[in-house]
């Protein structure tokens, strides 16, 4: 273990703990329960044998971005995983609760009410846009960190793997859809009548859904989206945990990132992807969990397994005093 980092620790934590839920708790809605298992303990033998082998090896650049990297190449796996694991301990999904709690907060359903007030193509087409701007924020502020400085990617990576996996984990254990079931998107599952009767539509304007993004954002839900994954929402959570980063090391593009991270908040309510309250847990878990990872982060930090042959950026030496300053 001495070669170990923090992100190390937490991916193979997950994919331990995922492996004994399924094994311990596994039911019939868990398809392939013995596949998953066995590809999650392979998972954990694949990575200790990737530390070790570039601990041993001679530097290098490729293996050294493999080694700090191979978290992101995780996220969709796990993320879509969640799908086939989160009614291992509820039979059902958990909507009705959250819709009640909305219902009690604001008196009406803001997820479906916002986009209904104002069906205009330019203001969907922002909105939608902002929502697609999470995947470039996740690959655009990894990417610029990884030409400024690889410790800073480094650390950039580590928080924001343990961001997901503490929302991958819950989505497992408390499955809620969003408000997509008020228009009947998930195959097989109905709201009961007298919650859809909240919603004062069941259908989504022409104009909205003529527009580029409205389609991109169509066809990326049809094919990754994993149904029971929206409480809290990730894409509020690990969007501010980039900015976070923006704020720390990228400082130019801060502002003009915090700009996008609001509207990409917004943009979840609008775009009907998130009850107004999972956007509140989401924040509440980037405000928890940030400084949480980061504590942990530098906690069971050691630079020197940090890089191999990875080049860092030396700290600027302290200005020497003349006679007189202060």
């Amino acid at each position: 273990m001495r070669h170990y980092t923090f992100v190390d620790y937490a991916t193979q934590g997950y994919a331990l703990l995922v492996a004994g839920l399924v094994l311990a708790f596994h039911n019939g809605t868990v398809p392939r329960w013995h596949w998953i298992v066995g590809v999650h303990v392979l998972l954990v033998l694949s990575i200790h044998g990737l530390i070790q082998w570039q601990a041993r090896s001679q530097p290098g650049k490729a293996l050294d971005f493999l080694r700090h990297f191979y978290p992101v190449l995780l996220y969709t796996w796990f993320f879509c995983q969640t799908g086939w694991l989160n009614r291992m301990f509820f039979q059902d999904y958990l909507d009705p609760l959250v819709i009640r709690w909305e219902q009690a907060l604001f008196g009406c359903q803001p997820s479906v009410l916002f986009m209904e007030r104002l069906p205009y193509l330019l203001l969907s087409e922002v909105f939608y846009a902002s929502y697609f701007s999470y995947y470039i924020m996740i690959s655009g502020v990894g990417l610029a960190l990884f030409l400024r400085n690889r410790q800073q990617f480094f650390h950039y990576v580590s928080i924001v793997s343990f961001l997901f996996y503490i929302c991958y984990t819950i989505y497992i254990f408390v499955p809620v859809i969003g408000p997509r079931v008020f228009f009947r998107e998930i195959a097989g599952y109905d709201l009961p009548e007298a919650l859809q009767q909240l919603a004062t539509t069941d259908t989504y304007p022409a104009a909205v859904k003529s527009g580029l993004f409205f389609q991109i954002m169509a066809w990326i839900y049809r094919v990754f989206e994993a149904p029971g994954a929206a409480l809290p929402s990730s894409h509020v959570a690990v969007a501010i945990c980039t900015v976070f980063f923006s704020f720390r090391y990228l400082r130019p593009i801060r502002f003009v990132h915090l700009g996008v991270a609001v509207l990409l908040c917004l943009s979840t309510v609008y775009c009907r992807y998130h009850y107004v309250v999972d956007v509140l847990a989401g924040m509440l878990t980037a405000a928890v969990l940030i400084p949480f990872g980061n504590w942990l982060y530098f906690k069971l930090r050691r630079p020197e397994r940090e890089g191999g042959s990875v080049p860092r950026t030396p700290e600027p030496e302290p200005a020497s005093k003349t006679p007189g300053s202060q």
